[in-house]
């Protein structure tokens, strides 16, 4: 057995995987990854079932350190820069840490959750058939809470195995679709018009629970309590003041705001992704078109295996280049000290 162990972490980071279902009914969250396509895509890469426990990592940086022995990981989801002692490591692929050396990832860009798969997954007691953390109930496990440097995983030693890559659907760019309702007749014709045409933003202050968007006010018809039921990821619930929320993969099971529309399933991830003040819209889409986006998600997952690649790397040797007279001066785009340099008249 080798360990992984946490040097440095961001808040928003955690222990996630596919969630604890089933126990809706007594008010247990589900929880689980934020962006389930990715999560899969990082397992798959280094031979997990596709949604086995993986450190979700938030916004900010984070280093790792193999000990006692060589670590194999993945890293999918926001792109960051990422190096292992000195080397650009790209996202989407694997990478083996041998014994002492650190993974290094930088600030999330253009999203907000990056999984980090670990070889043979990570070892804990299910709670409730799940590792997945919820702070707020203080759920999961090995840590039940946010991750911390010096958090450390006992994981198994690196197979050996080739290093692959997994090529990915380009990430896509238009409206989060969502469906109207359950309750959308709380709301008249003009303010779902509002919700549907208007610019939103997402909040600072949103967090797994829910993601708080900026925008225009939405008035509801009849006042903003209703008779509590039941909840899923993607619910927008309308409180009081007339600021959406989206409720995402840490909410309640249930809850007393009406709710105008649902995100659909295809694109929880995206919007969970989606960088705090970062402009977009919704778009409104049938049950059909609903369900026939949910199908074509699930079979991606079921088919990432068939994606992976070899991952072919190369070394280059700046000064061999520059021996070999093929250019006056020979710099490495993955370098940045090689063409910060002035070379010598």
């Amino acid at each position: 057995m080798s360990r992984l162990v946490i040097a440095s972490i961001g808040p928003a980071s955690s222990v996630q995987d596919g969630g604890r279902h089933g126990a809706q009914r007594y008010g247990l969250t589900v929880s689980g990854a934020m962006d389930r396509l990715s999560l899969a895509a990082a397992n798959t890469l280094v031979g997990n079932a596709p949604f086995a426990a993986v450190v979700e990592i938030g916004p900010f940086g984070a280093t790792f350190t193999a000990k006692d022995g060589a670590v194999r990981v993945a890293i999918s989801g926001a792109p960051r820069n990422a190096d292992v002692a000195g080397k650009p490591v790209a996202m989407d692929t694997s990478v083996t840490l041998k014994d002492g050396e650190t993974l290094t990832l930088g600030f999330a860009r253009g999203g907000a959750f990056t999984y980090l798969a670990i070889e043979g997954g990570i070892k804990g007691e299910l709670v409730f058939g799940s590792l997945a953390v919820n702070a707020r109930a203080g759920l999961g496990s090995p840590y039940p809470r946010p991750l911390q440097a010096g958090d450390e995983f006992t994981v198994d030693a690196a197979s050996g195995a080739p290093e692959l890559r997994i090529e990915l659907p380009k990430p896509a760019t238009g409206p989060i679709r969502v469906l109207l309702g359950p309750q959308d007749d709380e709301f008249d014709d003009a303010n779902k018009a509002l919700f549907l045409d208007s610019e939103w933003k997402i909040s600072a202050t949103s967090d797994r629970m829910g993601y708080r968007l900026e925008g225009p006010a939405i008035k509801h018809l009849h006042g903003h309590n209703i008779v509590s039921d039941g909840t899923v990821n993607g619910s927008i619930q309308v409180p009081g003041n007339g600021s959406p929320i989206a409720l995402m993969m840490d909410r309640g099971t249930s809850g007393g705001y009406p709710k105008i529309a649902t995100v659909i399933t295809a694109d929880v991830g995206r919007l969970a992704q989606t960088s705090a003040g970062t402009a977009f819209r919704f778009l409104e889409v049938t049950m059909a078109e609903a369900q026939e986006e949910a199908r074509k998600f699930a079979q991606l997952i079921r088919n990432l295996p068939d994606r992976l690649r070899s991952s072919d790397t190369v070394e280059l040797n700046i000064e061999a280049l520059s021996d070999a007279n093929v250019a006056g001066y020979a710099v490495s785009a993955m370098d940045a000290g090689t063409w910060q340099v002035t070379a010598e008249p």
